[in-house]
């Protein structure tokens, strides 16, 4: 799957990240160092390639995760800003993905969770990266947490 790229267009310590991850086939950049982001130590990412809802390109960018039966989980945060990251808006407009986790890639359909699947899946994520908790503190919207569902083989 060649559509996994170096995301251009965002910070360098991102830029980074996704090209240690790339090169090195999922080997280095799974597990992230969040402490230069305000984390408490390493936490597993993946690589999420998204088609632009405008654009229509593809993009691909490096997501704290969680797992859960059948799938792994993502936080649309935006470290708490008052409106939606672009990646989220993507993924419900073009809810079909690419995933790489660690050495892994699947396509997969992205759903946002709701009620008590959310509440279960939110606090799972709080144990995996607990600045979610001030980002949400520092919106009025509900931040939402996003089920990757692999498809396929």
């Amino acid at each position: 799957m060649s559509e996994f790229t170096v995301p251009t267009h965002l910070p360098d310590w991102i830029q980074d990240h996704v090209r240690c991850y790339l090169e090195s086939g999922g080997e280095d950049g799974h597990m992230w160092d969040s402490s230069i982001r305000g984390g408490s130590g390493l936490v597993p990412t993946l690589l999420l390639v998204a088609k632009g809802r405008r654009s229509g390109n593809l993009m691909t960018l490096p997501l704290i995760y969680g797992k859960t039966e059948g799938g792994y989980v993502v936080v649309a945060s935006r470290g708490g800003a008052p409106t939606h990251p672009a990646w989220y808006l993507n993924l419900v407009a073009h809810p079909e993905v690419l995933v790489q986790v660690g050495v892994e890639r699947f396509r997969a359909l992205a759903r946002t969770a709701t009620g008590a699947e959310r509440n279960t899946l939110w606090g799972q994520m709080l144990s995996v990266f607990p600045p979610y908790e001030e980002y949400q503190q520092r919106t009025e919207r509900e931040i939402p947490v996003v089920v990757l569902e692999p498809v396929g083989s």
